[in-house]
């Protein structure tokens, strides 16, 4: 799976000289967290996100009157406040290595750029969290199983195989690290085969399970 699989596209995109109010009203009506800034000629040259615009809004106490503040924010333009460098991800980026640029550097999305760095689209945490559920099983009907395996090679084969041999059929699979760099975690959701003789089956492989219910 590809970031082009999960951003949203066209993207809704500012410049440089747009009003404070304009891209304030924008977010609100949209509901975005965030909005790239392009050039005439749609390429990227910064972003700006809810937080600077609301750190850009004068204080509850300030002094000025209604009048004066919407005077003042209606001069301030986007070219102002933006974030100038901007981390970008392409449409052919996998998408778990646009999630680990988000988590590495902490940000809630990425504005997508083609070849020409014209942005094409955006990608949000929330496009990968659902991307997460997706893969996971989430919301799907079937037994889930989280079990500690030995890293190695075979391992999901092995495993696979036990449940075709069931006659069970593999919904999902995740693998995430152990508390060592000598085990796996693995969690799968399987359909067609009874709990109590999955556990035993994987148990007898030399896995162990430390979770197991019907959903």
């Amino acid at each position: 799976m590809f970031v082009r699989d999960r951003m949203s596209s066209p993207a809704v995109t500012v410049t440089p000289d747009t009003p404070f109010p304009e891209a304030m009203q924008l977010l609100r009506e949209r509901k975005f967290r965030r909005l790239p800034v392009v050039d005439k000629d749609g390429k990227i040259v910064g972003i700006v996100s809810e937080r600077d615009l609301l750190y850009a809004s004068p204080s509850p106490a300030s002094s000025l009157s209604i009048w004066e503040m919407n005077y003042l924010l209606a001069q301030l333009k986007i070219e102002e406040i933006m974030t100038k460098k901007v981390i970008t991800t392409t449409p052919d980026t996998p998408i778990e290595e646009a999630a680990h640029l988000m988590v590495t550097n902490r940000v809630g999305g990425l504005p997508v750029v083609d070849e020409e760095n014209k942005v094409v689209g955006v990608i949000t945490e929330t496009d990968i969290f659902k991307t997460f559920v997706e893969m996971l099983g989430g919301g799907e009907k079937g037994l889930r199983i989280y079990l500690q395996v030995p890293e190695g090679k075979g391992v999901l084969a092995k495993l696979a195989s036990a449940i075709t041999e069931l006659g069970g059929n593999i919904v999902s699979v995740g693998t995430f690290y152990g508390a060592s760099p000598e085990e796996r975690h693995l969690l799968i959701k399987v359909r067609g085969v009874a709990k109590d003789q999955l556990v035993d089956t994987l148990e007898a492989l030399g896995d162990h399970v430390l979770d197991a219910r019907e959903l």
